[in-house]
């Protein structure tokens, strides 16, 4: 079955004219980046776009949502006046099934538990036109590159991991809820226009190098915020080379270096692709505009000129990597890796090894990592830690246990988990004896922060490509290398791993008997979406208060987080998923990761009515019921990570009216300014350390917030000292509105009002 087919064919009709006038416009020839964003602007362009400058409508061709932040969403879409989503729209049931003991238990029991809340996003996306892909289907991303991304197109996810569907050539960013609703309800999406960041791929990879490795370099070297506000665009005949899931393996993980997307351009390696997922129309399609799908050949021969940073690399070279532990940036080349466990004192002992998700969960990831248990097997090896295989969608799953990797994986003791994300969100009960105890575990996964899987700060997680975890699995060693160690076997002998082999595609074709998929109802007027009053998982949205039309004085600081401050700091998930829409419940897990620069505790901040110390939640709520504001203050990087909104509308709910950091991630920034809070700057970075933990807190010039013009942001210290500090925003004046008006889900009620 093809999705959307009329949808697609409309596009690709309408792409030669908007790239010829996207051209006439820049004057210039185009990255496959600006040929997709100028084809997807909201209303036609008059000029041409600055890239990092200027805010730009756009007009997505699809939204999907995973269950986790559809609740929120939806929960939000509901009140906005529409009975229909205005673009084909999904929901993907991935994120609430909890990893135990394998797939069949785990799955039945999620249903079971979770029964609430997938009835209520089942009769929402009935009601409101949006397909619906139910528990056990697969996880978002892998699902949409297997059913609905397409090379040209624009989509957004509210999941920052949406940009798989780049390995299909589609601009797929991550983003909040509040985002989605702007486009299910037909309005324009803005984002700023993107900075352009190309890695060139020369060469081919080899020996034990994969697709993951490339990002795992990637992440290296521009760090986790390397990509804040750029498209990551690969091109290359390195980049041709790969496989379409291969592709899809590093534009997965380019939101961990803050991109707002990566992409590859159309090849001959999507076309097959397209073809052995039954979408042989689209790969038809795409041939008949290949020179759109592509950047055009001036860009390849000079790419300096086109691209505002660029990195090469040389694939014949590439050594397998692996990062961590505790930051996804922390690269480290295989032969370099033993050295840096010995010299940090890292755990060497291996407890378990995962390999899966949504990124590396493909045919050729399973078969190459299949390939090396099936030589366990052979050289009588044992396999020395825990090891899970998480496939990342039905489709998937089934196809491998048809082609027998299931059965060579049980072999060696590998643990099958249900098509879900499971350990990589922290849905995962690990089965340890001594949770403070110093472990390592290693995932072919993306995040790795602190408490991340297991929820365990005493978990350090490295993450690698598939075959090189289920190597690290079978040696249960985190200083073996796989490349020149030897084994001993069970006989006694020394054995050498050979190099892992697998093929793209499966050779008998791709095969399943039930997807999971669901159609919404032709006319959804009469279906009822049912909210118990008395729900502890599901809570009806009341609009926030619009800004009071003054500058906010008498504020008190609520927490100063240092250091690293993601949004799994911020809002936690693993146990806390399950309160993902009901706002009320889910704000007592706000801030409780962060740690207090004032006593290097979580959890654990001042009230300054009291003197006392308490939870960073419960310390908001006395704030708010005493009808004072509070203040948040962060380091870089603030709200790195995951798209979650919960982590700004949380602080929301409980009377936060500013976030005032050294630098945000995207989609953290949007996040806020979405829900009516005020996200700052501050001007000098050094004026963090004067921020103290008694600071009453005033920030001036609210009546006449202007784009560009600074705010004033005054402390008010206990010893009675005062100090005014400077700090920005990028604010524009859309952006002002929302703030003004409580929201832009407030402005949209008004418009649909009308």
């Amino acid at each position: 079955m093809v999705f959307d087919l009329d949808l697609i064919k409309k596009i690709y009709s309408e792409m030669t004219g908007k790239v010829a006038a996207a051209r006439k416009l820049t004057g210039t020839p185009l990255t496959l980046a600006e040929k997709i964003l100028y084809a997807h602007l909201y209303e036609p362009a008059t000029k041409a776009y600055q890239r990092g400058k200027d805010y730009v409508d756009f007009a997505p061709d699809r939204v999907a949502m995973q269950d986790a932040t559809a609740q929120m969403a939806l929960l939000q879409f509901m009140t906005c006046g529409r009975d229909k989503v205005a673009v084909p729209s999904t929901v993907h049931c991935d994120h609430l099934i909890q990893a135990k003991v394998g797939a069949e238990k785990d799955l039945a029991v999620a249903i079971d538990v979770n029964k609430e809340v997938y009835d209520f996003l089942s009769s929402i996306s009935n009601k409101y036109g949006i397909g619906f892909w139910k528990a056990g289907a697969g996880i978002i991303h892998q699902v949409v590159l297997e059913n609905y991304a397409f090379p040209g197109g624009m989509m957004i996810g509210t999941d920052s991991h949406t940009p798989n569907a780049g390995g299909l050539g589609m601009v797929a960013i991550g983003v909040g809820g509040a985002d989605a609703v702007d486009v299910m309800a037909g309005l324009a999406w803005e984002l700023k226009m993107p900075k352009l960041i190309g890695i060139k791929l020369t060469g081919r990879l080899n020996g034990w190098a994969s697709p993951k490795d490339i990002i795992l370099k990637v992440a290296g070297i521009l760090t986790v915020k390397g990509g804040t506000g750029a498209i990551v665009e690969y091109f290359g005949e390195g980049a041709d080379n790969l496989s379409a899931t291969g592709k899809g393996t590093i534009c997965n993980m380019g939101a961990e270096i803050g991109a707002t997307c990566s992409l590859f351009a159309y090849d001959e390696k999507m076309s097959s692709y397209l073809k052995a997922t039954q979408r042989e129309e689209v790969a038809a399609l795409a041939d008949g505009i290949r020179e759109h799908l592509r950047p055009d050949p001036e860009v390849y021969a000079d790419p300096s000129k086109y691209y505002d940073q660029l990195i090469e690399i040389n694939l014949d070279e590439l050594e397998p990597y692996v990062n961590g532990p505790f930051t996804p940036d922390l690269a480290w080349p295989i032969s370099k890796f033993a050295e840096a466990v010995r010299a940090n004192q890292w755990p060497e002992r291996l407890e378990v090894a995962l390999i899966g998700s949504c990124t590396n969960s493909s045919y050729e990831d399973i078969s190459r990592s299949a390939s090396l248990a099936q030589q366990a097997i052979d050289k009588k090896l044992k396999t020395r830690a825990e090891f899970t295989i998480t496939p990342g969608s039905e489709l998937v799953r089934h196809t491998i246990e048809k082609d027998g990797f299931l059965k060579t994986f049980d072999k060696i003791g590998g643990v099958v988990l249900a098509n879900a994300c499971g350990p990589c969100i922290g849905q995962w009960a690990r089965h340890i004896d001594d949770p403070n105890r110093k472990n390592s575990i290693i995932t072919s996964f993306n995040r790795n922060f602190a408490k991340r899987n297991d929820g365990l700060a005493s978990t350090h997680a490295f993450v690698a490509s598939p075959e090189i975890v289920t190597a690290f699995a079978i040696a249960g060693d985190l200083t073996f290398n796989p490349l020149k160690d030897k084994l001993k076997n069970e006989s006694g002998e020394e054995v050498m791993l050979d190099e892992p082999t697998g093929v793209e595609l499966p050779p008998k074709g791709f095969s399943v008997d039930d997807p999971g998929y669901q159609a919404p109802a032709k006319d959804g007027s009469k279906v009822e979406v049912i909210v118990k009053p008395d729900s502890q998982r599901l809570q009806l949205l009341s609009p926030f208060t619009p800004w009071e039309g003054t500058d906010l004085k008498g504020l008190k600081l609520l927490i100063k987080a240092k250091g690293k401050c993601t949004t799994d700091h911020i809002s936690m998930a693993g146990p806390w998923l399950k309160f993902r829409g009901h706002l009320d419940n889910i704000s007592n897990n706000m801030l409780i990761g962060a740690i207090n620069y004032f006593n290097e505790k979580t959890d654990t901040v001042k009230n300054q009515l009291t003197g006392e110390y308490g939870p960073v939640p419960a310390t908001a709520r006395a704030y708010k019921a005493a009808g004072i504001g509070s203040v948040v203050v962060g380091d870089e990087n603030y709200g790195e990570g995951s798209s979650r909104e919960h982590a700004a509308m949380e602080p929301r709910h409980l009377g936060v009216r500013a976030i005032i950091v050294r630098s945000f991630a995207r989609i953290h920034e949007t996040n806020l300014k979405k829900q009516g809070m005020l996200a700052l700057t501050f001007a000098n970075k050094e004026d963090y350390d004067k921020i103290q933990e008694d600071d009453t807190i005033d920030i001036i010039g609210l009546e006449t917030f202007t784009p560009g013009k600074p705010l004033t942001v005054v402390l008010h210290h206990a010893n009675g000292n005062t100090e005014n500090i400077e700090v920005n925003h990028t604010y524009n004046e859309q952006q002002i509105q929302w703030f003004r008006e409580g929201g832009a889900l407030n402005l949209i009620r008004q418009q649909f009002a009308k």
